[in-house]
Order: structure tokens, then sequence, then C-alpha cells
């Protein structure tokens, strides 16, 4: 397999939207029973070795988990006191993955009421309705999961070096992307008329990079990231690689995933640009430089 596989963003948008759909199915899991935490750190989904989890979830005493399995293909639903349920990941409507995901949930006794509706989307159909979204090619979902795979590992080195608080690096349903968001601890005040979403994620400053498979609004896979608040002119700011920049329509700085994997060392093109960002947000914001380690064993 390619190290760093093409993912063109129109050759796969079916089987996206589709997965994106169904990853917010299982995610309002996560949003209906876990503890709310700042910056709604209690919704994300994480990577495993074979795809994507919620991690344990409460359900009374009881915990539960769901991982969507893209090397097999399925979803497993298990319990804490040895329940199992396996779902096929395979074409079919969401409409039908939504019923046998909570048909499945129903017999291991867990019991919970999510908000029917997409979040973060244009049009949103509700899940008992949208036959829209029907598409599922494997080999489009496992390319996918492989290039998470390997992001994964590079956020997390990023992540590594960073003495504050941060958040693990974790995929968001609602904008289908990976991220990793690190704190100068302190607070941020959001616009007076922010929506529920953003008036509780956007109440500290950060500094968050993360990629996406690309979207309606930038049909690209890539690389962003970003400051909040947004420090004046950081849009002039010199970031690394050179093929990397501010792109205005977004409000973020971007580096394409193409230009990215097909570098010499895109690994290193990566980290580049994810701590040339934080460094201008970081000088920007006026951060304190003690966030940062010196250095490791």
């Amino acid at each position: 397999m390619e190290e760093w596989p093409a993912l063109p963003y129109e050759e796969w948008r079916d089987t996206r939207d589709t997965l994106h759909m169904c990853t917010q199915v299982v995610g309002k899991l996560r949003l209906a029973l876990s503890p709310f935490e700042p910056q709604w750190a209690h919704v994300p989904l994480y990577l495993t070795a074979r795809g994507l989890t919620t991690s344990p979830v409460p359900s009374g005493l009881r915990t539960f988990d769901a991982e969507f399995d893209l090397v097999a293909h399925q979803l497993v639903l298990r319990a804490s006191d040895g329940g199992s349920e396996v779902i096929a990941l395979r074409p079919r409507s969401v409409a039908e993955f939504y019923r046998d995901v909570m048909d499945g949930l129903a017999r291991l006794g867990v019991d919970v009421t999510i908000s029917a509706v997409p979040s973060e989307v244009a049009d949103p159909i509700p899940f008992p309705d949208d036959s829209t979204h029907h598409s599922y090619d494997p080999k489009h979902a496992n390319r996918f999961f492989q290039v998470l795979s390997q992001v994964d590992v590079v956020l997390k080195e990023h992540r590594s070096r960073f003495l504050g608080r941060t958040t693990p690096v974790h995929f968001f349903w609602g904008t289908f992307d990976l991220a990793v968001t690190r704190f100068s601890g302190r607070p941020a005040t959001p616009p007076a008329h922010a929506g529920t979403i953003y008036r509780y994620g956007a109440d500290a400053e950060q500094i968050c990079a993360g990629f996406w498979p690309g979207h309606e609004q930038f049909r690209q896979a890539a690389f962003f990231a970003y400051s909040y608040p947004k420090p004046d002119a950081i849009e002039k700011a010199l970031i690394r690689p050179d093929e990397a920049g501010w792109q205005d329509q977004l409000g973020e700085f971007i580096l394409p995933y193409d230009t990215a994997r097909t570098m010499a060392d895109p690994k290193r093109a990566i980290l580049s640009f994810l701590e040339s960002t934080y460094d201008a947000g970081a000088a920007a914001a006026r951060w304190s430089g003690d966030l940062m380690a010196k250095g490791g064993p």
C-alpha cells in the first residue's frame, strides 16, 4: 500500500457523506450519555488500530462502546457485561443504519434517546428519514482510515511537546475532522449571537490544528490550523512549508494533503506546518513561552 495514499474528494464523496452521517449517529450516543466537558471534550471519537471508537460510554453503572471497524467493515457494539452486537457497514441508507444501531443498543439494554438531526451540516436530514445517503465503498472507507491512522501518529507527536492543557487527538463527527487543540489557560468571550456549539466551544483561548478529508466548501483533503480569538494580521505570518498558507474563504491556514503527501518527507512537512502555525498564533496572542517542552530524555 502507498505510504501516504491519495484521497481524492470527488472519487469517494458519496461514501464520505454516508460515513459522515453514520459517525454522527454513533457520536450522538456520547453526546447524550457522557458528562459534559469543556469545549465539548465528551463528544469526539478516537482512532483505534481498526477504525474509530466512542471509548467507554456510561449507561447507568454499566458501560458500552461502539467501534467503526473500517478493516472488517462493521460497527461493533460492546457492553461491559459481555453483550455485543455487530452491524455490517455496507451500501444502505442512513435510516436503516440508524434503526439497526438503536435496535442493537436496545438488545444490549442501553436506554438512550439521541437528537436524530445531524449537526454542523447544511440542510440536515433527520436520521430516520435519510434515504439520500446510502453509499459505502469498502476500499474508499479503508483508505480514509489508513490516512487517518498516519495523521493520528503525527498529531500525537505534535501534541506531546505541549506542557499546558491540551485535548487528546480526537475525531469530531460534526465537522468530520481529526484535530488537537492547545489552550493558553486564559478565557475567551464567544460572539454575542453564537449558537450553542460555538458558545461552549469558543470560551477559551486556543490554537487548533488537524486534518479533514474535504467538504463542500473546500473540496480537497487538507491539514488546517487556526488561532482563536483570531490575532490581528495572523494571515500575514510566515508558515512552513512554503506551499502552505492562509485560505481567506476558510479563515485558516491550510496545507493541502496532496501537497504534503508528495513531498520528500511528508511527516516532516506536516510537523513543520503544525509547529509554525502554533508559533505564529502563540506569538501573536502572547502566549507564555513556558508552555512548550524544552526537550526529552
